[in-house]
């Protein structure tokens, strides 16, 4: 039971004003901007948009200005201003296939149709402290050339589930952010909470999977960094409309099947897409996609991670922060009901302790 709490206006308004001051730190450094967040911590945005659920770097990096780096908390902010938005209508599916890859990679075949592309990563540099204004050399990547997906390679002959199947429709998927979550849920709907659920749970259940806890041996097919095309259908023109371009991370996840008796062993797909640079958030949410699929390919279900309901139900962390910290707030009344139990309990317990002793003598 909540319970109004009243007073504490003074409180509460210098709480605000010492939060405010602590954030701002030394007067005598120059404030960090809004500008310089956007543009210096990209991957930092990059998990706020993407599990904030809207795609505007410069609005995510005010978000984290505002909450002095508290991620969940920036995220939240995102979240809450999102509902306030007008809804005008849905994009149009973006065409990852057509891609122009910043980072391309694969750990599958060395040699890839249009190379591997390392791109900005920190796959190769050393876990040490470096002069943050030392200005080395970039990698501009290879010059446009067709890159086909490796996943295609694979499935040109067979050795790769299709990407679906032959009497496949495209329904159109349900949204997790205007309508109740339902279980069972759809392929489609699991993606949206996935890319919406909290890095670090994500790959930790991720993880799990690799140790053991899921059906899966997994392989990276492609990892992808890049552009793509918005496009909105606007119903009276009758013809989708440019929006303009936004950065995602592809994540392509291939692991082992060794086939039932319907299907032969073949490789089964993962899939992960999530906003700006976010390759980590992007493989967990593959290897978790792909685990949750267990019951499509009549796999045991044994594993968190192969547990719809209890990956889903928990993998928002804007949901379990809010559940978790509410634990703040005052709950006078409840605890005293509690201690008034407990008091009670304990008075009766020494009563019968005592009875039982008079009873033996």
């Amino acid at each position: 039971m909540y319970v109004a709490v009243k007073g504490g206006e003074k409180a509460i308004a210098n709480a605000h004003a010492l939060l405010a001051k602590e954030g701002r730190g030394d007067p005598g450094i120059p404030a960090i901007g809004r500008d310089a967040v956007a543009g210096q911590l990209p991957v930092l945005v990059s998990r706020v948009m993407t599990e904030g659920s809207l795609y505007d770097p410069k609005l995510a990096a005010r978000a984290i200005l505002q909450c002095q780096g508290d991620v969940l908390e920036a995220i939240t902010l995102v979240r809450s201003y999102r509902t306030t938005l007008p809804r005008f209508g849905y994009s149009e599916p973006i065409d990852t296939a057509g891609l122009a890859p910043q980072r391309r990679v694969s750990a599958t075949f060395k040699d890839i149709p249009g190379g591997q592309q390392l791109g900005a990563t920190f796959d190769y540099t050393h876990r040490l402290f470096a002069d943050p204004t030392g200005d080395g050399p970039t990698d501009t990547g290879a010059d446009a050339v067709p890159m086909p997906r490796v996943s295609d390679l694979l499935g040109s002959d067979a050795l790769l589930e299709p990407d679906r199947a032959a009497d496949w429709t495209d329904p159109e998927p349900a949204d997790l952010t205007r309508e109740p979550t339902v279980f069972p849920m759809t392929r489609a709907e699991r993606l949206q909470g996935l890319a919406r659920g909290d890095e670090g749970f994500l790959l930790a259940l991720g993880y799990s999977t690799q140790r053991g806890y899921g059906s899966t041996h997994p392989f990276a097919g492609e990892i992808r960094v890049g552009e793509v095309e918005v496009e909105f259908d606007a119903p009276e023109l009758g013809f989708p409309v440019p929006l303009g371009r936004i950065e995602v991370t592809e994540c392509q996840m291939i692991n082992q099947f060794t086939g039932n008796a319907d299907t032969p062993a073949q490789f089964t797909r993962g899939y992960g897409l999530v906003f700006g640079r976010g390759e980590r958030k992007a493989m967990s949410m593959s290897l978790v996609d792909r685990a949750l699929r267990a019951d499509e390919f009549q796999e045991r279900i044994v594993a968190p991670a192969q547990d719809e309901e209890f990956v889903l139900s928990h993998a928002d962390n804007v949901q379990a922060a809010g559940f978790v910290e509410h634990l703040k707030l005052p709950h006078y009344v409840d605890f005293q009901a509690e201690l008034h139990l407990i008091r009670r309990l304990r008075r009766d317990f020494h009563d019968n302790a005592g009875s039982k002793r008079e009873t033996n003598a």
